[in-house]
């Protein structure tokens, strides 16, 4: 009996001192658990922070671009208004006549300038780490994709506009050309003749 009792003992230690060890793995775990969603959130809040800081940078450059735009695009045309106004009044009105003859052949031109200007972006790349050049080589990819579907898609419905002229031209030359038998009596099926 004191064999059985002592075993029994022996086998509640046993039992406690594992279970004394759980607890301290549970504890561990759930430092470790804690720990780690600290550092989670800290890894966000700093993202979020570096992710404000470049929409700040964008948008800065953005406003600075246009200012300087419209800065150029304001000394441009006070350039023009005192060289015009500086011109006598014969010469202005030559140079009129002059620009309003060569501006009808020059506007697909400088419609297509003004268009590709608009399209063509800066890559200002100096100051990006290497995060940054991936995000915006994704960027380019991305809008080369879009303009590349856009040409396909202009193409095939210039394909298709080419079809339906060619298809219309050719039902009006069909209907002309009926016109033209049935005024002069062709293919009327005359009975008659020597083919009775």
């Amino acid at each position: 009996m004191e064999k059985d009792l002592l075993e029994l003992q022996t086998l509640i230690d046993v039992h406690f001192e594992q279970r004394k060890k759980e607890e301290e793995e549970l504890i561990g775990l759930k430092d470790r658990i804690e720990r780690r969603r600290s550092e989670r959130a800290e890894q966000q809040r700093v993202r979020a922070e570096k992710e404000r800081d470049r929409q700040t940078r964008i948008a800065e450059e953005r406003q600075r671009k246009e200012d300087e735009e419209a800065k150029k695009r304001a000394d441009d045309e006070a350039k023009k208004k005192k060289v015009l106004s500086n011109m006598g009044a014969h010469f202005g009105g030559f140079l009129a006549k002059e620009e309003q003859r060569r501006g009808k052949r020059q506007t697909g031109r400088e419609i297509k300038k003004k268009t590709l200007a608009e399209r063509r972006k800066p890559l200002s790349i100096e100051s990006l780490k290497e995060d940054g050049l991936r995000e915006r080589a994704k960027e380019m990819w991305e809008w080369i994709y879009q303009l590349e579907s856009e040409k396909f898609d202009l193409t095939e419905k210039m394909k298709k506009q080419k079809y339906e002229v060619n298809l219309h031209l050719n039902t009006a030359k069909t209907q002309n050309l009926t016109k033209y038998f049935r005024k002069k009596g062709h293919g009327k099926g005359k009975v008659g003749g020597r083919w009775k």
